[in-house]
């Protein structure tokens, strides 16, 4: 969803090119028409759209239990916007000026946090009162289902994957997001934060400051 018509037909072209099908629309409550109609694999939206914010667009899709993977595509740099479209269930975040391939390869990096473990690793893990289904993707905390967003639920398995292993926010962006610290590893610390509210009491991520987090051990 971009309303500048030189942007979204750079998108359109670029993620075309790779194989995508792309729909666009041009305002917000079109756009969100159009995601709850057409069921996409994953959302770019621009957050300054007429009609309903990006944000917005975003927000109305979690409430109704939509998790389809949304990436922020904003001219909107300040820390702040960032934090705030994350905090609102979005999986990453572009600002603009950006480079089209970045966008592709960031789209292509949410995509296959959605489909599933690879080289086998696709067995349920249990942390403490956390068992996490990477096969099925589904999280319970102390036998209640949590929903999480593709990232993160991605973020949450990768450090359950180890328990008791400490990742810095830099290799989190590595092996989560699969790009270095050009993104801000506030990101990360956003992210952590709203896994640790959605599994409220049952949550297993330590922080261990100076250096990163770690899941139980």
């Amino acid at each position: 969803m971009e309303d500048e018509p030189a942007i979204a037909d750079l998108v359109r072209l670029y993620l075309g090119r790779d194989g995508f099908g792309v729909h666009l629309e041009r305002d917000g409550t079109a756009g969100l028409a159009a995601a709850r109609r057409l069921r996409p694999v994953a959302c770019v939206l621009d957050i300054t759209l007429p009609g309903l914010a990006g944000t917005e667009v975003c927000r109305r899709l979690r409430e109704s239990g939509d998790w389809t993977p949304v990436i922020f595509l904003t001219a909107r740099d300040d820390e702040v916007d960032r934090i705030v479209g994350l905090e609102l269930g979005a999986d990453d975040y572009v600002t603009k000026p950006f480079s089209p391939r970045e966008l592709v390869a960031r789209v292509r990096a949410v995509l296959r946090r959605t489909v599933g473990a690879p080289d086998g690793a696709d067995r349920p893990r249990t942390v403490g009162p956390v068992t996490l289904d990477p096969a099925r993707r589904t999280v319970l905390a102390a036998g209640t289902p949590v929903q999480l967003t593709s990232t993160e639920f991605d973020l949450l398995a990768h450090l359950m994957a180890r328990p008791g292993r400490v990742f810095t926010r830099e290799e989190l962006l590595a092996g989560v997001w699969g790009y270095a610290a050009h993104a801000g590893t506030r990101t990360v610390d956003v992210h952590v934060a709203q896994v640790r509210a959605k599994l409220g009491p049952a949550s297993v991520i330590r922080t261990h400051r100076g250096v990163g987090y770690a899941a139980d051990g």
